[in-house]
């Protein structure tokens, strides 16, 4: 990847980090009477990019030519995980969070093996770490929020 493209997915990670921020901001700062709907939202986001992530790994096993079908197979079954830790953070609000922090921790966690095995550059790995510790932070204020001003 040259490194304009490399600045690019790093400015581009950064700013999917926003609605997280904003989301959890607004969980602090509005009227008790519009928490949920923030709250929903944060929930909602974290959906989409933790999904997002699972989808991740099947682009990346598909561009890589000539790996083992067993690492394939790992790889292919792991990138449909993060989807249904996602869609198992819809019930209760407040478990929701829960559900989501430990997704987000384990997808960091099982992707930095899974990319090492794929030769993904170390740099998005750390990207992955700050953008998870990010991810992971807004979650449990917002949470932490979602019980406070409730």
């Amino acid at each position: 990847m040259n490194n304009l493209n490399q600045k690019l997915v790093i400015r581009l990670g950064f700013a999917g980090l926003i609605p997280f921020i904003l989301l959890t901001l607004a969980c602090w700062l509005v009227h008790p009477e519009w928490l949920g709907y923030f709250i929903k939202a944060q929930l909602a986001y974290g959906i989409a990019i933790l999904s997002f992530l699972g989808g991740v790994h099947w682009g990346i096993t598909i561009m890589a030519n000539g790996k083992d079908d067993h690492e394939t197979r790992k790889a292919l079954i792991w990138g449909v995980i993060p989807t249904v830790i996602a869609w198992c953070s819809l019930g209760n609000m407040l478990l929701g969070f829960l559900v989501q922090v430990i997704g987000f921790i384990a997808a960091y966690k099982i992707d930095k093996k899974l990319y090492q095995s794929y030769d993904v550059p170390e740099w998005f790995i750390h990207l992955r770490l700050q953008l998870t510790q990010v991810v992971v932070t807004a979650q449990i204020f917002t949470f932490i929020a979602a019980n406070v001003r409730n």
